[in-house]
């Protein structure tokens, strides 16, 4: 998400939560009505302390992804208790990929917890295990989950299909080696928000098409899933809600290499797949002020249509990037709790 000022975040954090609904709104200017959802009034008003410095507009890439990691490390708040967490590698298409394990508090279980190879957003551009340690340890100790996050070969020094076979990679490892992690291998699920929905929904599609292994669930929350359609949520919020049209189409281009022939390839864009059967559960969760809210929704139906158990669920009053907002919002924390909840589920 763009840069926030962390003097005025961590103030703002501190004073919003105890304010009634009513209060948030008025310091918040009012409220935020658009596409028949009202904004939440934490976001109306984390939106007002956001730079809005694009990664376009950043001096360089390397800067944009030092700041974002700064970014997620307040949004994210105290990190949350889980067993423990370890920093591994795990095998990807062309080398050792950075990985971090959260193991689930063991004292009272009676079996092996489920496992969640997780792929972390930020427009194939930037992110890693750090960006998105909050998010993760909330899976873990919500979901009861081993959460195994994985990073990937990032754009635009390693454009597409890097990062998808990549993830194909880190899924099939896990599947095979769950036991090594102290998990269920029959319980093995997949999980990514932005661009890591995209990559878990096209590692879940790569294992289908195989005829291998797939996850028993996939939890995809709010997945960049088609940049072939001018989507009417991309018109919608194109701007001024954290993420921004303009971005998006920056952040494909460096993903995409701006060729024509990889946009029909469901590596690259998964709502293009002409099948989609024999694939998880799913859950596809979207936010309302979200330019990828329709694409995402979209893809659920396809799923559904193909006669895959599909699960949507529309935060909406929340904005693209809330699930990384733990630390700073009532509202945002409440959603990714129930999404740990609903995955727990899902993964039996």
């Amino acid at each position: 998400m763009p840069s926030i000022d962390e003097p005025l975040l961590r103030g703002l954090s501190r004073v919003i939560g105890a304010l009634p609904r009513a209060a948030k709104t008025t310091l918040a200017g009012g409220r935020c009505v658009r596409g028949g959802h009202e904004l939440e009034p934490e976001m109306s008003l984390l939106l007002r302390f956001s730079s809005g410095i694009s990664a376009a507009e950043s001096p360089s890439i390397a800067a944009y992804r030092e700041r974002q990691k700064k970014d997620a490390r307040i949004a994210g708040g105290t990190p949350l208790p889980v067993g423990h967490v370890r920093d591994r590698t795990v095998p990807g298409a062309a080398g050792p990929l950075r990985a971090r394990h959260y193991a689930p508090d063991h004292n009272h279980a009676r079996e092996p917890a489920p496992l969640v190879v997780f792929f972390h957003g930020g427009g194939f551009v930037f992110g890693d295990v750090d960006t998105h340690d909050a998010p993760c340890r909330f899976l873990c100790r919500h979901a009861g989950a081993h959460v195994l996050s994985v990073e990937y070969r990032l754009a635009p020094e390693h454009p597409f299909p890097a990062a998808a076979l990549d993830a194909r990679a880190a899924v099939a490892w896990a599947i095979d080696n769950a036991q090594e992690l102290g998990a269920d291998p029959e319980r093995v699920g997949v999980a990514g928000d932005s661009a890591g929905g995209n990559l878990a929904a096209a590692s879940s599609w790569m294992a289908a098409r195989e005829g291998a292994r797939v996850p028993k669930a996939q939890v995809l929350v709010y997945p960049a899933v088609d940049r072939r359609v001018a989507w009417p949520s991309l018109e919608l919020f194109a701007d001024g809600f954290l993420l921004t049209s303009e971005s998006i189409r920056w952040f494909h281009k460096q993903y995409s290499g701006a060729r024509a022939e990889h946009e029909s390839d469901p590596r690259l864009n998964p709502l293009a797949a002409d099948d989609l059967t024999k694939m998880p559960r799913t859950l596809v969760v979207t936010a309302g002020f979200d330019p990828l809210r329709d694409e995402g929704e979209a893809y659920a139906a396809a799923l559904s249509k193909a006669g895959n158990d599909v699960t949507v669920r529309r935060f909406g009053g929340l904005v693209h990037g809330f699930f990384n907002m733990v630390g700073v919002s009532h509202a945002s924390r409440d959603a990714v709790a129930e999404i740990a909840g609903a995955t727990r589920v899902l993964l039996g």
